[in-house]
């Protein structure tokens, strides 16, 4: 990924074949470089990959994240290697060790210590042993990290990290562990209004699932909040850490923030002041690099 460049991370889980159309469309024409997206009980990471590439024929598509428990790494890394033989390199595979409700509890498998299963499933993968027609030499493989540990391990071992649910100071952090050969692609919530009850609701709707979620909670105190300010959903000063709003210049303030503390890439979220879980097009165009 092209230094300060900008993508579009979006859960996708809610969205029909039409609607995810539209998404990537709408990413693509605004010139962003590349459309993140989930993997968590709906679609299939690699499978929706596939049709989001088809869909599209220059943006780049990158898990953001697959899940290391929802496949080996044989398989994981012939996803990879045949979607960027397919589609001409287009396709990043960011991994993730998820979250013990997600794993433990919705696919019933043992949870491990994350960094000891991230860096076996590494392994995993660099012993393969796809056919070497078949196989690529280099492949673009990120980690979700938060924490000193997975980012070191995401720099020895793979492109780079992408933090999420993080502020300009993590990102700071981050980019110190990594260094300067490292992608460092950090997702940021974005909501264009100047509302700010209407911003703040939607920042606690959309922060309401990452709130039990204990890899993520963790990294707030680490980054300084307080247990009172994430008690009930959050408090204002850690709902404006995780949504950026108000006008556009403030927005790209906050984006710039991020570049400034070391982003190689910055994903934008683009959620709506309102109850819609509908991708806010409005955002997505006023943001685009293309425009």
């Amino acid at each position: 990924m092209k230094h300060g460049s900008l993508g579009v991370w979006f859960s996708t889980n809610g969205l029909d074949t039409a609607e995810l159309v539209e998404l990537a469309q709408a990413v693509e024409k605004g010139g962003y470089e590349t459309l993140w997206y989930p993997e968590a009980l709906a679609y299939e990471a690699m499978s929706l990959g596939s049709f989001l590439l088809s869909q599209t024929s220059r943006l780049k598509l990158a898990t953001g994240i697959a899940n290391i428990y929802a496949r080996d790494g044989m398989a994981a890394v012939a996803g990879h290697d045949g979607l960027n033989k397919i589609y001409g390199g287009r396709f990043t595979l960011g991994l993730g060790v998820s979250h013990k409700p997600m794993v433990s509890g919705r696919r019933n498998q043992a949870y491990g210590k994350p960094l000891t299963a991230m860096r076996e499933y590494l392994e995993g993968m660099e012993k393969a042993g796809l056919d070497p027609k078949f196989a690529l030499d280099d492949r673009n493989v990120v980690l979700a990290a938060l924490g000193p540990k997975m980012l070191e391990l995401a720099r020895d071992r793979t492109k780079g990290a992408l933090p999420y649910n993080v502020t300009p100071e993590h990102t700071a952090m981050a980019k110190e562990i990594l260094g300067p050969d490292r992608l460092l692609c950090v997702e940021q919530k974005i909501c264009l209004t100047t509302d700010a009850a209407a911003a703040r609701a939607s920042a606690k709707r959309n922060m309401k699932r990452y709130m039990p979620l204990p890899n993520y909670y963790n990294n707030w105190l680490r980054l300084g909040f307080s247990e009172s300010e994430l008690a009930d959903g959050g408090n204002d000063r850690f709902l404006d850490a995780m949504v950026a709003w108000g006008s556009e210049a403030q927005i790209r303030e906050r984006i710039d923030a991020h570049f400034a503390a070391g982003a190689t890439h910055v994903c934008i979220q683009p959620l709506r002041p309102d109850d819609s879980w509908a991708p806010c097009f409005r955002a997505i165009e006023a943001f685009a690099p293309g425009s």
